[in-house]
């Protein structure tokens, strides 16, 4: 189980509504977001002093030098489609990008740069890194290094508290992109290679049985974990994955603490599972969240460590199960 996070202190296991957040938290972000789009120039028409609002400026951005479909730019940038389509056109008639149908499939449409459109990109760029530097400048080398490191650990939380995780059947397309995603993952890192077969199967990861989750961040699917009826009150927890690229953001942790509440949930009292020898930061990261190492329970053939752990919504009293 290929996981990507540090370790920190257990975190509860009790299926219970999120508190709501402070106001404080609320004013504290709100204050930022004033300032910085203001200090950026994000009010003005004329964006880094070119002949254009930051909006029209971004999309060329983000349609780069490969281009980008229209589908995926409205999933990036979070725009509907009318507005979309509507900046898209302004930035034709300027001569910036063109736009034409996808070879292999005739329902997409694909934006593209042309050499005006690339220049302004180039530009846009040299401009935005003066911008930058300007900002950074003002400041000592102690204090940029701890600036940098501050906007690296906004950036990493506001990446996760904006990634959802959904409950989907377990033979649904996303589902079973995120298991092949998982499966070519661990078959590259186990010396012995991983068979699918062994995959969970839809049935047993659905209803009452157990519970699929995936991860989706810009309506992309990015990792997935799968948790199975595995005896009287005992729950498997098992391929919990995470995309290379949303790793360290501590989504492997999400993913297990939404597994535990799915199986308090279902009236599992305790929940196990199993990893890899080769998986030492999947090891640290089931300690760290209050998982302890048990004789072998089953017999996989990849496991070479088992865990278990007593859901804090379970019964007082009640003996784990055996």
């Amino acid at each position: 189980m290929p996981a990507d996070e540090e370790p920190t202190a257990p975190a509860p296991t009790v299926a219970t509504p999120a508190p709501p957040v402070p106001a404080e938290q609320v004013k504290t972000l709100r204050r930022f977001n004033r300032y910085f789009t203001r200090r950026i120039g994000a009010l003005d028409d004329h964006y880094l002093g070119q002949d254009r609002p930051l909006g029209e400026a971004r999309l060329l951005f983000e349609i780069g030098g490969t281009g980008a479909s229209l589908r995926e730019l409205r999933a990036r940038l979070g725009l509907d489609a009318g507005y979309l389509s509507r900046m898209v056109r302004a930035l034709e008639r300027q001569g910036l990008v063109r736009v034409s149908v996808h070879p292999g499939d005739s329902r997409l449409r694909i934006a593209e740069l042309t050499a005006a459109g690339q220049a302004e990109i180039k530009e846009q760029n040299r401009l935005a890194d003066a911008l930058a530097a300007g900002l950074l400048g003002g400041l000592d080398a102690r204090r940029r290094t701890e600036l940098t490191r501050a906007l690296g650990t906004a950036h990493r939380l506001l990446r996760l508290a904006a990634i959802t995780v959904e409950t989907v059947d377990g033979a649904s397309p996303d589902a079973r992109a995120c298991l092949d995603a998982y499966a070519a993952d661990i078959d590259a890192r186990f010396p012995e290679g991983f068979d699918p077969a062994t995959l969970v199967r839809p049935d047993e990861v659905s209803g009452e049985a157990g519970a699929f989750l995936v991860a989706y961040e810009e309506g992309r699917p990015v990792g997935c974990g799968a948790l199975r009826r595995l005896g009287p009150g005992a729950g498997e927890i098992r391929h919990v994955w995470v995309d290379p690229g949303a790793r360290r953001l501590g989504l492997g942790r999400r993913l297990l603490d939404g597994l535990e509440q799915r199986a308090v949930e279902r009236g599992f009292t305790v929940v196990r599972l199993d990893t890899h020898a080769a998986l030492v930061e999947a090891q640290e990261m089931y300690r760290a969240c209050g998982y302890i190492e048990i004789p072998r329970y089953d017999d996989n053939v990849y496991a070479a460590h088992w865990f278990e752990k007593r859901l804090r919504g379970a019964r007082e009293g009640q003996p784990p199960p055996r």
